[in-house]
């Protein structure tokens, strides 16, 4: 007959149980996040709030701010879907993430008719770029090459201008673009120095012609 003493005793035992419960995903490796996700969605919480904010950044680049939210949360919702087929042997789920996104992104533009929009944002490329031509005699004005920049992205493949942006606005590794992209490490090395060569002579060619 000594049932509510026993039961307020194992409340207060659950409460912080459950807590625990809340926390034990906050070390975890993206890996692990993703794994535990394929049985408890609520692990994908984790992978939401370490990355969104790229996901997010890497839209708004392409799109505009006014459309990012609502595309960086489909990128989200198409993870969270494909879950299950993520590789446990990727530590860091945002490369994973990116590759989803350029898919949204250019499902958005496809059904906007707007494809040559996202080149438009190639402005903030200037000046971001570490090439050795960003160097040259220092006397480069970024606003006045702006249109031989993007008369350089618009000479590459739309995937070797995916790799240069990769690289310059999101920052990732050869390894990351690779896995973003679904191609091998080699072809990533081998377009962005291209892409890189092309746009050191575009550059080098106009400061030949600036008077001194």
């Amino acid at each position: 007959m000594r049932r509510d003493p026993d039961t307020s005793s194992q409340k207060e035992i659950v409460e912080p149980v459950d807590l625990i419960g809340e926390i034990r995903y906050v070390n975890d490796s993206d890996a692990q996040l993703m794994v535990a996700a394929r049985t408890e969605a609520d692990a994908f919480a984790g992978i939401f709030d370490r990355h969104f904010r790229a996901v997010f950044a890497y839209c708004a680049r392409r799109v505009g701010e006014s459309a990012a939210e609502d595309l960086a949360g489909e990128v989200f919702a198409r993870a969270f879907g494909s879950r299950g087929r993520y590789d446990a042997a990727w530590d860091d789920a945002l490369p994973w993430l990116v590759g989803i996104a350029r898919h949204v992104v250019a499902d958005y533009h496809r059904s906007l008719g707007r494809c040559a929009h996202a080149l438009s944002y190639a402005r903030e490329l200037v000046g971001t770029i570490d090439d050795p031509a960003a160097n040259v005699s220092n006397a480069v004005d970024a606003k006045r090459e702006l249109p031989r920049v993007l008369a350089t992205l618009s000479s590459l493949s739309s995937q070797d201008v995916e790799i240069v942006l990769l690289a310059a606005w999101e920052d990732l590794s050869y390894q990351d673009i690779a896995i973003a992209l679904d191609i091998p490490v080699g072809t990533v090395r081998s377009r962005l120095s291209r892409a890189r060569r092309r746009m050191r002579a575009q550059v080098t060619r106009r400061h030949s012609r600036t008077p001194t």
